[in-house]
């Protein structure tokens, strides 16, 4: 992916975050949500010349970026689309926030994959794959601790941040949508990274 590429990507991004920053019912959940946004891309404007990344890594963050940002604007649990979604396949609850962990599970993996191959440090594609998805799953409990905390910390404050709208289930489903991102890495994206790690050494 070209400079300009980025740039213009950062600079989308940048926009959305002060759009929904501005009109968001509730700050303090926008913040909480589009932080790790606030971390990641400035990191990856100051890296690329260093440690380019794969165009289609750059471009999974980018849309991972644009799912956080929209769901702090709106908190997760009321995102209109995730309604629309809701009522076409008579579901019990706004699945706008499964969405997110899938996210979570597909970037953070392939991130992991580009690091491990680029860098030798992993034999065997089979290996590969399952530290991919062990990362992927520790960021995901990772997060889930976070909210954990965010919810003892803020009492009823943290509804909106948490968005389990009542299911009990919520964390391990959370987690299970992560897991199916690092296999869709695995299984489903692997040998198109492949040819682009390929194309970028």
């Amino acid at each position: 992916m070209t400079k300009t590429a980025l740039n213009t990507g950062s600079l989308l991004l940048l926009l959305m975050l002060i759009y929904t920053g501005l009109f968001t019912g509730d700050r303090t959940t926008w913040l909480m949500e589009v932080t790790p946004v606030i971390i990641i891309v400035p990191l990856l404007l100051a890296t690329h010349r260093r440690y380019p990344l794969t165009p289609l890594l750059y471009t999974l963050i980018f849309l991972h970026a644009v799912i956080l940002i929209v769901g702090g604007m709106y908190t997760y649990a009321k995102v209109p689309i995730g309604f629309e979604v809701q009522e076409m396949f008579n579901l019990s609850r706004n699945p706008y926030d499964k969405l997110g962990h899938f996210f979570q599970g597909l970037v953070p993996a392939l991130a992991a994959r580009e690091i491990l191959v680029r860098g030798g440090y992993v034999r065997g594609s089979k290996m590969t794959s399952f530290l991919v998805c062990c990362v992927a799953l520790a960021i995901s409990a990772t997060y889930e601790l976070i909210e954990w905390w965010a919810a003892l910390a803020m009492g009823q404050g943290a509804d909106d941040f948490l968005g389990t709208q009542g299911d009990s289930w919520d964390t391990q489903s959370d987690m299970f949508c992560a897991l199916l991102g690092a296999l869709t890495t695995v299984l489903v994206l692997g040998r198109f990274h492949q040819r682009q790690l390929a194309r970028l050494s």
